[in-house]
């Protein structure tokens, strides 16, 4: 999945990336509102990811949703 398309279908992600990442709260959410880098920042910030790591962990998820 592309970025534009992420922030495309975030209204229909936003309640399985708050149960992927449990530690995000609505606020985290609200200022993701969306953009890719935003939640990409706030999964470093909240889970001491690197930038790296908050993708590849992001990427995985998308792979297994898509599987499942």
């Amino acid at each position: 999945m592309n970025k534009d398309i992420f922030e495309g279908k975030w209204k229909e992600m936003r309640g399985q990336v708050k149960e992927w990442w449990g530690k995000l709260t609505d606020d985290d959410l609200e200022q993701v509102g969306g953009k890719w880098d935003q939640l990409i920042a706030v999964l470093q910030q909240k889970y001491g990811y690197t930038r790296e790591q908050a993708e590849q962990e992001f990427e995985g998820r998308l792979q297994e949703a898509k599987a499942g």
